[in-house]
């Protein structure tokens, strides 16, 4: 052990010598390429370069006829044995602008050269021909410029390449046979370019480029990836990204499975359809495989399932992210967890399958995949109980089961899965109780239970409260009070209850969720008053408590402070007394619904402050007077009053609401004629009147409407 040990040593200060050696080397090139002096032709070129730009930000402000050393410009890097240059990199300076001169040619030992996200073209407006003839160029990034029109092929002139980058540009190319004069190439990317016109002939050309490591094909109209390679060169290929092409053929006829060199394969949105091959679960180096399809994540809906997959990949130890969103006509849960990756040093991570059709159910075998870390499977057809084996996840953050058949109890034993921060099991079939968890809990950020049948009380233990950041349990059967712990979620900033049959008061603790932003309590068998705490909830942009039993007055207390709500929504309950006298404070507010409550009085004038007010809901109360005459030109588009005790003649602040679509003033006392400037509210679509004591003609201006 003590020679081990003394070995050990040893071998720490050689490698300290080695690193103490390294840094000096490293300084002492860094010295000497800084006192380098550069070429003075080199240096004539560069102004010219500059001189033909447009730098707003003074990015080049060091290129200065006074500053002899070029090689300590911004962006230059020399040659420290010669002074040559042989970097520029201009890359990032979204506002230098202009055009790139061919003095560049007097560059001649230049081997790098980054312009990407600049503003800077051709001649014409494309990439410059000339960059053909930098024939020491190693690396050239031209990514995200405003290049249009074809890519030159004299690129193909510069056989020392090894870092090439066109995409993000609106250029075209119909024959890129150019690609194979570069053998040294080891990254490709031109994603981005429009390669209709090249047909199939693109995975032919890239075949012959033997050094590839990196290919980026991504949205390049290409129309095929089928095609028949006698000879398979792409021995060294690990990253292949072919998303948003329209191929439309058999997944399994696709070239590049084969390829068992590559890590990452991006085929999204590609039209793939069919089995997947066998072949895949030979691919024993991947690391990541997307193929999702679109969706409306809203609500899960996608009309591109077309693949299945039934490959065991059992072997793919290095399978890290699987990807499947939209993308499988079918498939069974059960037989696909269980021909996942079940390696000693399992390292999957990853999986999504939203809206799959999945069928089956969750067996066992799903907490052998222990490495997981965020788990989607919602939108599918998956049925039974969750699984006991879950509490194996020990890494999970995130877990969604939404929208599935799943019935049964919340199983306990996700008190074990403490790196837990998201948990979606809204619209299944669960049952029971929540149950208690422990603090062991303690790291949950969503928990989303909603679209279920649970028929207890609510029992959520304090300790998942920690950082806690979302809840929901809407529409679900959930019965009992609100329980005052939750005031222990001072992090929380989304919380839902509503759709269920909560009973009991609102709980004065809820105050202490000081981070809350939207909170929905609607549709419940609440009682009590609101408590004026909640007032306290500074940073609240939404607040939803209609229909429910609760009573009692509404106050500035409970208002006054709310300076970010957007919507408030009080409808359908027993709420008395005026309404509050401020709400200035509330400048964003947008909507404003009070509408089925027992509230009296008059309309306070402060409501004309409301400038962005969109939704105006007072109806079925007992206020009365006549309606505020305000002076600003608000932007209310539905205004309801109806089914009131307001008096007075028709409002004529109304006719500076320009933008009214929806007026209801029924059921109430006005009187007077209707004004003949009514026609002049050309978005109104709805107009209801009746049940008051108008007189007179109608006017003709109504018609206008």
């Amino acid at each position: 052990m003590y020679r081990s040990l003394a070995k050990f040593v040893l071998l720490l200060a050689a490698a300290a010598v080695t690193w103490s050696s390294f840094f000096l080397d490293a300084h002492a090139r860094s010295a000497h390429e800084a006192s380098a002096s550069c070429i003075e032709r080199e240096r004539d070129a560069l102004l010219a370069f500059k001189h033909g730009l447009y730098d707003i930000d003074d990015y080049l402000v060091s290129w200065q006829h006074e500053s002899q050393n070029c090689c300590q410009w911004e962006g230059i890097t020399c040659r420290s044995t010669t002074g040559h240059v042989i970097q520029l990199d201009l890359h990032g300076r979204y506002y230098l602008d202009g055009q790139i001169s061919p003095s560049l040619l007097s560059l001649e030992q230049i081997e790098y050269l980054n312009l990407n996200h600049t503003c800077l073209t051709g001649p014409n407006g494309g990439v410059p021909k000339f960059l053909g003839s930098l024939k020491n160029l190693r690396h050239l990034d031209l990514s995200f410029m405003v290049f249009n029109g074809t890519v030159p092929p004299q690129l193909g002139n510069l056989s020392k390449l090894e870092y090439l980058d066109l995409s993000g540009s609106d250029m075209y190319s119909t024959d890129i046979s150019w690609l194979t004069h570069l053998p040294l190439v080891v990254y490709l990317d031109m994603s981005g370019m429009n390669l209709s016109s090249i047909a199939a002939g693109w995975s032919l050309v890239v075949n012959n480029l033997p050094s590839l490591e990196y290919l980026g094909l991504a949205s390049c109209s290409l129309s095929g990836a089928n095609q028949f390679l006698e000879h398979q060169n792409l021995t060294k290929l690990h990253h292949l990204d072919l998303s948003y092409n329209y191929f439309g053929h058999p997944v399994a006829s696709a070239w590049f499975w084969n390829v068992t060199s590559i890590k990452y394969i991006d085929i999204s949105e590609t039209s793939l359809h069919g089995p997947f091959p066998n072949a895949l679960g030979n691919m024993t180096s991947l690391q990541h495989l997307f193929f999702p399809c679109s969706l409306d994540f809203d609500y899960g809906v996608t009309t591109c399932n077309k693949a299945t997959m039934t490959v065991d990949m059992r072997n793919l130890c290095d399978l890290e992210e699987l990807v499947l969103d939209g993308s499988l006509s079918s498939g069974n849960i059960t037989k696909f967890l269980e021909n996942l990756p079940q390696c000693p040093s399992n390292r999957f991570k990853y999986l999504s399958l939203k809206s799959n059709n999945m069928n089956g159910i969750m067996a066992a075998g799903l907490g052998q995949l222990n490495s997981l870390i965020r788990l989607h499977l919602p939108y599918n057809n998956i049925s039974g109980s969750i699984p006991l084996s879950i509490g194996n996840l020990s890494y999970l953050e995130y877990l969604d089961l939404s929208n599935n058949h799943l019935t049964g109890h919340i199983t306990p034993e996700l008190a074990n899965l403490t790196s837990l921060q998201y948990i979606s099991m809204s619209n299944n079939n669960l049952i029971g109780p929540i149950p208690l968890w422990t603090a062991r809990q303690g790291r949950l950020e969503y928990l989303d239970l909603s679209y279920n049948s649970f028929n207890g009380t609510i029992q959520l233990g304090i300790g998942l409260c920690t950082r806690l950041r979302y809840l929901s349990l809407s529409y679900n059967h959930l019965t009992g009070p609100i329980p005052p712990w939750l005031g222990n979620c001072t992090k929380m900033g989304y919380l839902s209850l509503s759709s269920n049959q909560l009973t009991g008061p609102i709980p004065m603790e809820i105050a202490s969720c000081t981070d809350l932003g939207y909170l929905s309590l609607s549709n419940n068998l609440l009682t009590g008053h609101v408590p004026s705490k909640i007032g306290m909830l500074i940073n609240l942009t939404e607040l939803d408590l209609r229909n429910n039993y609760l009573d009692g007055m509404i106050t500035n207390e409970h208002l006054v402070t709310l300076t970010k709500l957007l919507h408030l929504d009080l409808s359908n309950n027993f709420f008395r007394g005026p309404l509050p006298s401020e709400f200035g404070i509330q400048l964003g507010l947008y909507e404003f619904i009070v509408s089925s409550n027992n509230f009296i009085g008059h309309i306070p004038k402060s409501i004309c402050q409301l400038g962005r007010l969109i939704v105006l809901d007072l109806s079925n109360n007992f206020l009365e007077g006549e309606f505020p005459q305000c002076s600003q030109e608000p932007n209310l588009v539905f205004l309801l009053l109806n089914n009131n005790r307001f008096s007075g003649k028709f409002p004529s602040s109304l006719r500076n609401y320009s933008n009214l679509a929806f007026v209801d003033m029924s059921r109430n006392n006005l009187y007077g004629e209707v004004p003949q400037w009514i026609g002049e509210l050309v978005y109104l679509r709805f107009l209801q009147l009746s049940h008051n004591l108008f007189h007179g003609k109608i006017p003709t201006s109504i018609t206008n409407l």
